[in-house]
């Protein structure tokens, strides 16, 4: 294994230290919770909105964290749910008067520890609500989860309920934008190499020299099948066919289009994944509105893509287009 690292058991605070310390203006960190926060907040006059799950995922989610999109984050070690006390402590720290919203991933280890804090927050007072998000095809049930998985398109809902919270809605129109946001997202992933989690050293699963793993998780976890590797437009194809027919998307949609890489794809391969999605959806009548290319929601350094393609209607299209302020910035 050859990355920037120390002590592996460290990694993930060592990770939110320089987080914390490039942005510290817009920023505030709690080591003891690996908890990022937004300078300003809590604010009277807005819900707050956390999420956490395991760390390995950036930027998902403490690198979205800001002004449009998440008040907080609260990441447990790598690929593993934050404890039950950093989840708890974050909302006490995040209450606001109009309430906390919680985004979680739809993974067992995340739904339990969120749902266990939330009946300990409501215990104690405080407003606060949860969300699940589903948005992978691949498979129904998977080694973390029960249902489907919450992957890249999570952002899209983070987007949405983000821009609608700056703008002063309640906890329960933040519920029904999410659930909305939800339930047009839809996601499929491939990967071309496994990933190294730093205390373990090796990868995470094998995967020969000409292998792919279709539809995997973003935790290594098996997809719908293990083959030879092929070409770029046998890929996105089965990714886009696999997406497309899930809704199923139709002629004359509007749709945003994500093709997001997993942590080891150059960005030069991302656009070429989004062009051939592209591509596609325009043959099939789709009109695209919004293009993402780049790394939202990654498996460390597992080399893959996914494609996210969510329909538009002119609510949705305005909460993304809508302003945002995140550490991940550009000149």
């Amino acid at each position: 294994m050859k990355k920037f690292v120390n002590d592996p058991k460290n990694f993930v605070p060592d990770m939110l230290h320089g987080l914390a310390v490039a942005n510290p203006d817009s920023l505030k960190y709690v080591p003891e919770y690996n908890l990022i926060y937004r300078a300003d907040a809590p604010k009277a006059d807005k819900v707050s909105i956390i999420q956490g799950s395991g760390s390995g995922h950036e930027p998902a989610h403490v690198m979205a964290v800001g002004p449009g999109m998440l008040d907080a984050a609260c990441p447990g070690d790598v690929f593993s749910a934050p404890p039950f006390d950093y989840v708890y402590e974050t909302i006490k720290l995040l209450a606001s008067p109009k309430g906390v919203l919680l985004l979680v991933n739809n993974y067992t280890g995340d739904r339990m520890v969120f749902q266990m804090a939330e009946e300990a927050a409501q215990a104690d007072g405080i407003t606060v609500r949860t969300l699940f998000i589903d948005d992978d095809v691949a498979v129904q049930d998977s080694l973390y989860t029960i249902g489907r998985r919450g992957v890249a398109g999570n952002f899209f809902v983070m987007k949405a309920v983000g821009a609608a919270a700056e703008a002063g809605a309640d906890l329960d129109e933040l519920i029904r934008i999410g659930e909305k946001v939800n339930s047009v997202t839809r996601t499929m992933g491939i990967a071309l190499t496994a990933c190294t989690p730093p205390a373990k050293g090796s990868p995470l699963f094998e995967l020969g020299d000409d292998e792919i793993e279709v539809g995997v998780g973003i935790h290594g976890e098996p997809g719908r099948r293990r083959e030879k590797i092929a070409s770029a437009d046998a890929l996105v194809e089965e990714m886009f066919t696999a997406v497309v027919n899930d809704l199923p998307f139709q002629a004359g949609d509007r749709v945003a289009i994500m093709a997001n890489g997993l942590g080891g794809t150059p960005i030069s391969e991302l656009y070429l994944a989004y062009g051939l999605a592209h591509d596609l959806a325009v043959a099939k009548g789709l009109v695209v509105e919004r293009s993402y290319v780049g790394e939202y929601c990654t498996s460390l350094d597992m080399a893959g893509a996914s494609i996210t393609l969510i329909k538009l209607d002119d609510e949705i299209a305005e909460l993304l287009a809508a302003p945002a302020a995140i550490p991940i910035r550009v000149f």
